[in-house]
């Protein structure tokens, strides 16, 4: 009879399970080296665990092939194996992830009620923006049209769409990988009668004088853009979200920052076992509740500048643009913050 399990092990995260039964297949030959190679975090999206580059790099394991693949989905409760590889440099961000057990590499993720699918060989889901995407699905947008410069999957076209109750929305994306997710999403989340997607380099986006408000989420900067923003504007004006990366230089003293820790369980945060739920480009798992830096505030004032001059070039007349907001999503590095400038846009009354 087998003994019961000791409340010791019954305890045990996944990833120390993984490490033990690892340790039980290797017997003579487990190392240091081995030790180190095993992971300690993932990604999971649905039946489907996403190992980090930097795991089971060794030859022996190599050697092992599907048995080990087979052992570490089981010790994982997944039933589907894929490990990243170097983002490409292919303007694109390609992830260049390999399957290591199972055939389909399609998956399905839920962020607040919209269901997104894509494939993790070819398309990178990015949860650092979880915030902004919560931020936008509360924008009161009904009956407004939507420019999305740079689409992806969906992000922000669908949380325009089925929260913030826009009334349309034209999704640009040149990936085609990324553009066959975004049409699948629109299905999934039933929007699809509400969207136009055009494939191909927004830049040469036909568009014009349609938007309400435009998305420009492209870091570590949109500027390029911003042209094309100021083109499909209505008329009358609108609203434009400006994406950028902003370096702050680090101050003689810390700056006043209130820190709000995510909570354990929710989507930046990673759970008990090591395990992050949700994959993220922020090893910082912090909300930035941040007082508005000057760097931020003088960015945001150029930016205002510079496209108050692109409507008056493009219009023949002068406008004027307000700062709505500026709101910080995450940051890169020490001295690196994700930023939004909310801008309003209006032509000046003659």
């Amino acid at each position: 009879q087998d003994p019961v399990p000791s409340r010791a092990a019954r305890r045990q995260t996944p990833a120390q399970k993984l490490r033990d039964e690892l340790r039980r297949l290797l017997g003579e030959s487990w190392s240091e080296e081995l030790e180190r190679d095993v992971p300690r975090a993932w990604q999971r999206h649905g039946d489907l665990v996403l190992l980090s580059e930097d795991s089971f790099r060794a030859a022996l394991w190599e050697k092992l092939g599907t048995v080990l693949w087979e052992m570490v989905a089981s010790a994982l409760g997944a039933r589907r194996l894929a490990r990243r590889g170097r983002i490409l440099p292919d303007g694109m961000r390609s992830p260049s992830v390999t399957l290591l057990l199972g055939q389909d590499s399609w998956v399905e993720h839920v962020d607040n009620g919209i269901r997104y699918t894509f494939d993790v060989t070819k398309c990178m889901f990015s949860p650092g923006n979880i915030t902004e995407k919560l931020r936008v699905a509360s924008l009161p947008c009904s009956g407004e049209v939507l420019v999305d410069l740079y689409a992806g999957i969906g992000y922000f076209t669908l949380p325009y769409l089925v929260h913030a109750a826009a009334a349309f929305a034209h999704a640009c994306e040149w990936n085609g990988h990324a553009v066959e997710a975004l049409r699948r999403n629109l299905a999934l989340n039933g929007v699809q009668d509400r969207c136009r997607v055009h494939h191909g380099d927004s830049r040469q986006l036909e568009l014009r004088n349609v938007a309400d408000r435009v998305n420009l989420g492209l870091i570590p900067s949109s500027e390029e853009g911003w042209p094309v923003a100021c083109r499909v504007l209505k008329g009358t004006g609108g609203v434009l979200h400006i994406h950028h990366n902003v370096e702050t230089l680090p101050a003689p003293a810390p700056p006043q920052t209130l820190v709000l820790r995510a909570e354990r369980g929710s989507p930046e945060g990673a759970g008990s076992d090591g395990e992050v739920q949700h994959p993220t480009e922020d090893s910082g798992k912090e909300t930035l509740v941040a007082r508005i830096r000057p760097e931020w505030q003088r960015w945001a004032e150029a930016t205002a500048a510079r496209i108050r001059g692109l409507l008056a070039e493009l219009h023949g007349q002068p406008w004027r643009t307000s700062i709505l907001h500026i709101e910080a999503v995450k940051s890169y590095a020490p001295h690196v913050h994700h930023l939004v400038l909310d801008l309003e846009c209006r032509p000046t009354l003659p």
